[in-house]
């Protein structure tokens, strides 16, 4: 069953003397529960794409379904994750979380207890009275993503996630989100400029063109049992094979 349905979307971008195409019939569909990543040169409208699809723009042409419902503005069943973690300081990392949920006016004690049990599960209860900027770069990743799992939402769009950390915190912080959002069954869609990222992480891999963005390739991704993290996926004797086809049509993109 699909989650999300993309369906001919087209982005243009006026001036006063020119149009420019940024995104040209891009179509593809994501699986419930699977976990999708878009990759292609930089510039060529991955950010731009995930934006349209969290009804944050509006396409020039084309829909955006989530479970067989259109999307025309911001959706309450999307949630979305920044390149950086967007923590408000002045604020505890309890406060951080409930945020959505404040807002929304949907805190109710089912999901008080909710993030409570994120909190326990995931190592961070005993700091939830701390404050951000007393968090390790890779404990605020963790946090932004609970805050982002409050809600419980449908889909989750991930933007560069983890493009501000270095990177051996990158390759820890990487297995802890891959295994957060298996144990919560979420639908994501992920871009990021990072190939081994991205094939660690993904079921399936969408290659964009340069602009204006077009599907390239569609990669399915696929390893076995015993390489379960994106860390062992990493030492998978397939795992090259991905990088290099993967980094082959990105290579023949470059103008």
């Amino acid at each position: 069953m699909n989650k999300v349905d993309v369906k001919n979307i087209y982005m243009n971008y006026h001036t006063i003397t020119s149009e420019t195409t940024a995104l040209k019939n891009i179509s593809f569909s994501v699986k419930e529960g699977e976990f999708l990543t878009i990759v292609g040169p930089s510039g060529c409208g991955k950010s731009t794409l995930l934006n349209i699809i969290a009804g944050l723009l509006t396409p020039s042409k084309g829909k955006i379904y989530i479970h067989e419902n259109k999307i025309r503005t911001s959706s309450k069943n999307i949630g979305y994750m920044f390149q950086k973690d967007q923590l408000f300081e002045w604020i505890s990392v309890w406060e951080n979380v409930i945020l959505g949920l404040k807002i929304q006016k949907i805190f109710t004690e089912k999901n008080k207890d909710y993030v409570i049990s994120l909190l326990r599960h995931y190592g961070l209860w005993n700091f939830r009275n701390h404050y951000p900027k007393q968090l390790s770069g890779g404990m605020r990743q963790r946090v932004a993503l609970i805050r982002t799992l409050a809600t419980n939402p449908d889909v989750l769009l991930l933007d560069e996630p983890f493009s501000a950390l270095d990177y051996q915190t990158r390759l820890k912080i990487s297995d802890e989100v891959f295994k957060i959002i298996r144990d919560e069954k979420k639908t994501v869609i992920m871009v990021t400029h990072d190939i081994p990222e991205a094939i660690s992480m993904s079921d399936r891999i969408i290659v964009l063109s340069n602009r204006p963005a077009e599907i390239r390739k569609t990669e399915i991704i696929n390893f076995s049992k015993e390489y379960s993290s994106p860390l062992k996926r990493r030492e998978a004797p397939n795992f090259r094979l991905y990088f290099n086809s993967i980094w082959k049509e990105l290579d023949s993109n470059v103008k």
